[in-house]
């Protein structure tokens, strides 16, 4: 099922994010957080943001979230998206049943731009991300350096809302209604089966 995350999913999370930071460089993450660190990024991120799950059979299968894209208020219509599925359930929908709801809900917030930041390259990444709608928009070359090798990354960008004059603020996550997060976390759930 899609849900939202919580700090007891952090030991499952790691067991799926651990060994991209010790054995890949799609994350410029070089050693892997302690459990607890990670408990305190999951209630830090959804304070502002959504952060969604995928539990099968009792265990995380992969998640999804965003965090602000940059510390400046000028900023703060956008967000940065990542995607991470354990390896025993990839190619079975995880991914799409978890980023669909998560656009959602950003759109609800009021957010404008959701941006992908890839680490090539990630063949697999670029078309998941581009069936969804991101749009490719520059690479940083040589910006990188993990596991004896400059890295580029690319960046996808995704508009969930028009671009008014005069917007509001967008809705902090922890202020969005839960009975709108629960009809958008449906979707993602319908996706699955």
């Amino acid at each position: 099922m899609i849900r939202l995350a919580t700090a007891a999913d952090a030991e499952g999370i790691l067991e799926i994010y651990a060994p991209y930071v010790r054995d890949t460089s799609f994350t410029f993450e070089t050693e892997v957080p302690s459990v607890e660190s990670f408990q305190e990024r999951i209630q830090n991120t959804l304070k502002g943001w959504p952060w969604l799950v995928c539990e099968l059979d009792g265990k995380v299968a992969g998640y999804a979230y965003a965090t602000r894209h940059r510390e400046r208020t000028a900023y703060q219509w956008s967000v940065e998206s990542s995607i991470y599925i354990h390896d025993d359930y990839q190619r079975h929908g995880i991914g799409k049943a978890l980023y669909q709801p998560l656009l959602e809900i950003l759109k609800l917030q009021g957010i404008r731009n959701v941006y992908a930041v890839i680490n090539l390259p990630n063949d697999k990444s670029v078309k998941f991300h581009e069936a969804l709608g991101f749009k490719y928009f520059t690479t940083y070359e040589q910006v990188g350096y993990k596991l004896g090798k400059w890295k580029n990354v690319g960046w996808w960008r995704h508009i969930l809302n028009e671009f008014s004059d005069e917007p509001d603020a967008p809705v902090a996550f922890s202020n969005v209604h839960l009975n709108q997060i629960v009809s958008l976390l449906k979707t993602g759930n319908d996706l699955l089966h």
